[in-house]
């Protein structure tokens, strides 16, 4: 079955960074786009960053644009966040995904909390 598995978040200070992972599973990652989202406290999910499956194409929203960089290794199963100048609007639980067969699947999520 499809797992998802997310880890690398944690408290940062404004301006700090970190590197998101997200270990796949149980289905063939190298053919599947993989997009990260996000959900603060009180808000919807919201999409932060996809990419194509041989990683040639990325989108990001316009909020995350110049700061976060999303990548992919499709020997290891993994795609990675790489957040740079984070800011405390960047608060949430962020997820990756991946959408098969019509079904979103998600992992459990990654709290970031950027605070001084």
């Amino acid at each position: 079955q499809v797992q998802l598995v997310e880890s690398g978040g944690g408290l940062v200070q404004p301006g700090g960074s970190l590197r998101l992972s997200c270990a796949a599973s149980g289905f063939s990652f190298r053919l599947y786009v993989m997009s990260w989202y996000r959900q603060a406290p009180g808000k919807e999910r919201e999409s932060v960053a996809d990419i194509s499956p041989g990683g040639g194409s990325r989108n990001y929203a316009d909020s995350v644009k110049g700061r976060f960089t999303i990548s992919r290794d499709n020997v290891k199963n993994t795609v990675y966040l790489q957040m740079n100048s984070l800011k405390p609007e960047d608060t949430a639980i962020y997820y990756c995904s991946v959408r098969r067969n019509t079904i979103n699947y998600w992992g459990q999520g990654t709290q970031v909390t950027v605070s001084s």
